[in-house]
Parts: structure tokens; C-alpha cells; sequence
């Protein structure tokens, strides 16, 4: 397998990495007793350690958070790298020469050693840059900071650099360092000049490092200073290298991944300046795009920062200007929304300030209260096409619609889904809100195809019940099939459905006949049992229906039953739960944190509960079938 690191070679460094030593370089650890170590763990809050190490046996393991394993995946995990690149970072570190199957290459890079010659070239340019901010010449450049509330120690701490006015400053400091020139090319430092040799990529501008999450320094964006600047761009940055994608590049991970992973949460500016007077305002999970739109690539990387899964583990906030390009700016966003399992927000300044320009005329807590007061995203985006058309006219509420309806038939959560459409309804003056639900249905089946019909015709019209899902429908027939035919299988987890936790009438019906019966503990069985349950249904097609859920075989085999019983109900109860799971997250959504914290901290922690009963309620359904 070409790229493949030796196992002897793997189990070296392992050995070479002591894991105390490795984790104590971002852990403060003690002593804990019997050889072992502790610590305030590094990937959750937490007041009181939780986070353990033994160094006898190579491990690592968070009681509060369930975070273990041995040191590669502790710097997979803190790193946010993969496995190949966790062991070449312990290899590097202990001094240990990895070789590779077959003698191949590392799969993620064609030379490790031009890799490392560019990282180096950039750690000197940066020095380079940041020790002529302090130039005469850059006088300019320390004014823009200091206006916007940076002094130079707030530069020296993000890096801040001036490339001087000389055409190859830079690159002639470079050469005198033994770098080559085809190496500043490929770096993107340098330039051919119109007269032929090299000149500097950057003159008479403010620079910012780009670092990737690593801390590494892979690039430089660059702010205009001066009118006559032979280039109008207002900001320049480094082109595409082998060490810089910007497509994959977030200014600030490098200073936000470790509060990112810690709080959940990660807010995307659009600017330096406003990573920066975030970070310094407390909001210190921002970062921003490296002069380019936020993209896929960016959806991936703040994934793996929030450790994004199915489970509600997160928030990611858009901050944008309040113009035709902020809002242009959210319809993007809401597009990478569906990619993204963690809530997304935004939150936008009423006067159109951006965070630095917020902090600048406010202060600190401004841009805190910018954050805190961010709204779901979908529902901005929909207040904001709705509010384009005259509702006040039925040709205005039609094409309102007809914008919104696809937009809300993408969101991803059926609950929510569902919760929008009724809002959509609302927000265009609608009368029936079921008949825009249907719509939106109707697309989100089609798939938003184009020439697709925007209602479902399977879907009743407005005031009839909404179809229930084939698969809903399955699992409520076998469950009552269990409760008639096994009832002391079905048992009291039977009996704890609700009959509102059916959504076809008939089996409400049933289920209520079974609790008026006296439930399935009633220790009644056989036909006297289904007689029972019959006695209590008066609609005529219900009872017959009843019969025939009584007689019909269940989709198991006879030495099978019971345990397919107790998958059956186990499964019922996941349904009922999710609903209840995206009830609370639409909920959750509409509450503000800082204005009710104890309501906020208190319906998380019912939501995280939910999402564990759920998750054990799907291993039942699937181990015991």
C-alpha cells in the first residue's frame, strides 16, 4: 500500500513518545497516585480533572468526556490530523526516520523535504516582515492598527508584519539565508520581475501570517496602505503553493481549534482585523477565510475542529455586514448549512458594523452581545427573501413563496423542516400553513428537481392529515402486532407509548383500546385478549383492522420472536424520541444564552440525555434483530 508507514517503524515511535511528556505539552498534568497522571482535559470544559494518563501502559482516557487513547491519537485528536500525519509529527519530534511500504513516499506529500524548506522560508519571512513593522517606513501600517484598537503588542502577538518598499528586499534577505530561488518561487514569496530576476510578491503593505492548524506559517494576506499602489486590490494574498490552499485555509485556527473543540462553537468572520478583535473581545472561537468565499473545504475543517456528528454537538455562527453582500454572503452559507450536523446561526450588526469596527466604537462586550444575540440561520435567510416581495398583494405572497418553499425544503432535519415551512407560512401571510408543509414536502421528495410538481400528490389536501412516512407506518404496525399477539414480550415499554406517539389514526385508536384494556401487563392472552382491546374500538374498519394485526405473522421467525419484539418496541420509542430530539433543538434554537443561561444549560443537558437514550434505543433495535 504505497504511503503506508512501517508497522516496526509505527511501533518506534510509539516508544519514542512518551505520552506524558507528548500530552504535558498541552495538559498541566500531576501527580494522580499509582504511576498515574491528571489533568484538566484538553477536549471539553471542565472544573474539576477528569483527564487521566499512564505512562505504564501508554494511554489516556477522560471519564468526563470519554476522550482515550494511546499518544498518535492524542495527536490526531489535539491536532486535528490524520493518522499518518500524528506519526510523522511523533517522528519528527523523537528524532526517529520513518520508512514507508515498498519504499514509497508519504501519500500526503510528494517531498516531505521541499515541504519543510518552504515552512522554513515562510518562519523567516514572517520574522523578516514583522521586524520592519517597527521601520520608520511603517508608519502607516502601525496608524491602521492603532485606529482600530491594536497596539504592537497585540501585533507581535498575531504576527503582524510590513513588507518595505524595496522591490527584492525579501527576497535577497532570503537568498542570504541558502534558500534558492526556484524555492522562493514555488513558495509564493517571490516573483519573476518585468525586467527578468526576482522581486518580493508583497510591497508597502500590512501583512498578516497564515498559518494552517498546525501553527505552521503557510502564507501571507496583505492590506493595501497606500493610494498609490500600483495595485488596486485592497487585500492580496499568497497564491495556491504546495504548503498554501486557501480553500482549506482559516485564518485564526491555529490560536481558536483548541476553544473550538472546548466550546462547541466556532464563529466565521470575514476579516483579519475582525478574528483578531474578536479573540481580544472573549469570542475566542473566531476565524476567518483567506481571501476567498467560506467553501466546502472550510465546511470539512470546522467539522473536524467541532467534532461534528449526527449527535447535537455544536454551533457554528456567521458574522456578516448588513448589506446586499452580507446577505449575498448568507444564502452562500446557508448552502454549506446542509453539510454542516452542528446548529448554524448568524449574527449581523443592526448599523452593518463589523466586529473590529464594533469593537472600535463600543467595545468589548459589544462584540460579545453580537454573538450572543445571533439568530438561526435559515430563519434569517427566509425574514430576508420573504421580506424582498410585497406581501401585501397575492402576487407578492405567490413569488415569496415560491423562493422560500425551496429553501426551506433543503434543510436537512425533518423536524425542523416541518417547523420552518409553518414559519414560512406566517412570514408570507398565509392563511393555511399545512398547505405550504405540503409543498415543501412535496420538493424535498422530488428532490427540488426542476419540472418536479412543488406538491406531492400523495399529499392530502389542506385539512386532511399529512401521509405518514411508509417506514413510520412499518414500524407502528409491527409494534401493535407485537402488543396483541406477545403481550408479555411487549411488556410495559409497550405500555409507556403515548397514543399520540402514533401518527395513523387507526393505530391511535388501537393503542388507546390497549390501555383501556388494562395494558399488555393486564395477564390476559389469546383471542380474550384481542376480544378485549375490540370491545373498546367503536369504529367498525378499526376492529377489523385490529383482527388482522392479531393474525398477521410477524416479520420474524418463531425462535426469533421475542428478540425481534423487543427490537420492534425499542425502535418505536427511537421514533418517538427523535421527535422529541428535534422539538427541543427547535427550541433551543429560539432561546438566547446569555439572557437565559439556566434555561439554555438546562434544555441542553435534556437534549444531550435524549440523544444517549436514542443512541442506545438504535443499538437495541439493531443488535437484537
Amino acid at each position: 500500500m504505497p504511503g503506508r508507514i512501517r508497522d516496526e517503524d509505527v511501533a518506534l515511535v510509539r516508544e519514542k513518545s512518551p505520552i506524558g511528556e507528548v500530552i504535558g505539552e498541552h495538559v498541566q498534568l500531576r501527580n494522580a497516585g499509582g504511576g498515574n497522571l491528571k489533568g484538566l482535559c484538553p477536549f471539553h470544559d471542565e472544573k474539576s480533572p477528569s483527564f487521566n494518563v499512564t505512562p505504564g501502559r501508554g494511554m489516556y482516557y477522560c471519564f468526563g468526556c470519554q476522550a482515550g487513547g494511546d499518544v498518535i491519537r492524542f495527536v490526531q485528536e489535539i491536532e486535528h490530523v490524520d493518522f499518518g500525519d500524528a506519526v510523522e509529527r511523533l517522528a519528527d519530534r523523537a528524532g526517529v526516520q520513518l520508512r514507508y511500504v515498498d519504499g514509497a513516499q508519504p501519500a500526503n506529500a510528494q517531498n516531505r523535504g521541499q515541504r519543510q524548506r518552504l515552512l522554513d522560508a515562510h518562519r523567516a519571512a514572517a520574522a523578516f516582515y514583522a521586524e520592519h513593522l517597527r521601520s520608520a517606513e511603517a508608519e502607516p501600517a502601525r496608524e491602521f492598527l492603532a485606529q482600530r484598537g491594536f497596539d504592537m503588542v497585540v501585533a507581535a502577538r498575531y504576527g503582524c508584519g510590513y513588507a518595505p518598499s524595496t522591490w527584492d528586499a525579501l527576497t535577497r534577505h532570503l537568498l542570504g539565508l541558502r534558500f534558492t530561488a526556484h524555492e522562493l518561487t514555488v513558495a509564493g514569496l517571490a516573483r519573476e520581475g518585468g525586467r527578468g530576476g526576482l522581486i518580493d510578491r508583497f510591497h508597502r503593505r500590512l501583512l498578516w501570517p497564515i498559518r494552517d492548524v498546525s501553527g505552521d506559517v503557510v502564507g501571507f494576506g496583505a492590506r493595501r496602505l497606500f493610494d498609490d499602489d500600483r495595485i488596486d486590490a485592497k487585500y492580496l494574498n499568497t497564491p495556491d503553493t504546495p504548503i498554501y490552499k486557501k480553500s482549506q485555509l482559516l485564518y485564526g485556527v491555529d490560536m481558536a481549534k483548541k476553544q473550538i473543540a472546548r466550546q462547541h462553537r466556532a464563529v466565521i468572520v470575514e476579516g483579519y482585523t475582525d478574528v483578531m478583535a474578536c479573540h481580544l473581545a472573549g469570542v475566542t472561537t473566531a476565524v476567518a477565510t483567506c481571501g476567498t468565499a467560506f467553501g466546502a473545504e472550510h465546511v470539512a475543517v470546522i467539522r473536524r475542529l467541532l467534532m461534528d456528528s449526527d449527535a447535537f454537538t455544536g454551533e457554528v455562527i456567521f458574522t456578516f455586514d448588513g448589506d446586499a453582500a452580507g446577505m449575498k454572503a448568507a444564502e452562500r452559507a446557508f448552502e454549506d448549512d446542509q453539510k454542516f450536523m452542528s446548529q448554524t446561526f448568524v449574527a449581523v450588526e443592526p448599523a452593518g458594523l463589523d466586529p473590529c469596527e464594533l469593537r472600535t466604537r463600543s467595545g468589548d462586550p459589544a462584540v460579545l452581545d453580537l454573538v450572543a444575540r445571533r439568530i438561526p440561520l435559515v430563519e434569517f435567510v427566509l425574514r430576508n427573501t420573504v421580506g424582498r416581495f410585497d406581501l401585501d398583494t397575492a402576487e407578492g405572497r405567490s413569488a415569496a413563496l415560491d423562493r422560500g418553499v425551496p429553501l426551506v425544503a433543503r434543510i436537512k432535519d425533518l423536524g425542523l423542516r416541518d417547523e420552518y415551512a409553518r414559519r414560512l407560512s406566517g412570514l408570507a401571510g398565509v392563511d393555511d400553513p399545512m398547505r405550504v408543509v405540503a409543498r415543501v414536502r412535496g420538493l424535498a421528495r422530488s428532490g427540488g428537481k426542476r419540472g418536479e410538481p412543488a406538491v406531492d400528490q400523495r399529499t392530502p389536501p389542506p385539512g386532511e392529515p399529512a401521509k405518514v412516512d411508509d417506514a413510520v407506518v412499518a414500524v407502528e404496525r409491527e409494534v401493535l402486532k407485537v402488543a396483541l399477539q406477545l403481550p408479555a414480550v411487549a411488556g410495559p415499554e409497550f405500555d409507556a407509548l403515548e397514543p399520540q406517539a402514533f401518527l395513523v389514526d387507526a393505530h391511535r385508536q388501537v393503542c388507546a383500546a390497549i390501555a383501556a384494556a388494562g395494558g399488555t401487563g393486564a395477564g390476559v392472552t389469546g383471542p380474550a385478549w384481542t376480544e378485549k382491546i375490540a370491545s373498546s374500538v367503536t369504529d367498525e374498519r378499526v376492529r377489523s383492522g385490529l383482527h388482522a394485526l392479531a393474525v398477521e405473522p410477524l416479520h420474524a421467525g418463531a425462535d426469533a420472536e421475542e428478540r425481534y419484539a423487543g427490537a420492534v418496541v425499542a425502535r418505536m420509542h427511537e421514533i418517538v424520541t427523535a421527535r422529541q430530539i428535534a422539538a427541543l433543538k427547535s427550541k433551543l434554537q429560539r432561546i438566547n444564552p446569555q439572557e437565559q443561561p439556566d434555561k439554555h444549560a438546562r434544555m441542553f443537558g435534556e437534549l444531550i440525555a435524549l440523544e444517549s437514550y436514542r443512541r442506545n434505543l438504535r443499538e437495541r433495535a439493531i443488535g437484537d434483530q
